[in-house]
C-alpha cells in the first residue's frame, strides 16, 4: 500500500459515494487505474466492505464492551459475533475487556436486540454496554 492507496481509502472514508471518475480527478489518475486499485484493496483485505452509516439522530448506537472466557480464542469469539446483524465494528483489544463492539441499528429496539444475541454467544463472561447518545 503506498501514499496512493492512502489517499483513495481516505477519500472514501469521507465519502463512500465516491466513484471511481471522481476520485481520479482528486489524485491525478485514470478511471482505470483507480478503479484496478480499489479492486486490490479489497481483494487483499485492506478495505473489507463498502457500508452506509446512520447518522445516531437517525438512528442508534451502542458500544459494547465484552470479556471473553480465557478457556476460548478470543478470535473464534469475535467470528461468532460478527455474524450478528447490525454488529458494525469489533476489535479485539487489551485491558480489562477483550472485546469492543459497534451496534448500530434503526432504533434503540433494535440495537438492543443486536446486544441481546452478542451476550449469548458461547464463550461471553461479561459485558458492559453504552448507547451512544452524540457522535463528534
Amino acid at each position: 500500500m503506498d501514499n496512493i492507496d492512502r489517499k483513495i481509502i481516505q477519500i472514501l472514508k469521507d465519502d463512500g459515494r465516491a466513484g471511481y471518475i471522481d476520485i481520479a480527478k482528486q489524485i491525478r489518475l485514470s478511471e482505470g487505474a483507480v478503479r484496478k486499485r480499489i479492486k486490490t484493496l479489497t481483494d487483499t483485505g485492506i478495505i473489507k466492505k463498502f457500508t452506509v452509516k446512520v447518522g445516531v439522530a437517525e438512528g442508534a448506537e451502542a458500544i459494547a464492551l465484552l470479556s471473553v472466557n480465557p478457556s476460548l480464542p478470543t478470535q473464534e469469539v469475535s467470528k461468532r459475533i460478527q455474524q450478528i446483524p447490525n454488529v458494525e465494528t469489533i476489535y479485539e483489544v487489551t485491558g480489562e475487556y477483550d472485546i469492543v463492539v459497534v451496534i448500530s441499528g434503526i432504533n434503540v429496539v433494535e440495537v438492543n436486540e443486536g446486544i441481546e444475541k452478542i451476550r449469548r454467544v458461547e464463550g461471553i463472561m461479561k459485558t458492559n454496554t453504552m448507547i451512544v447518545l452524540r457522535g463528534a
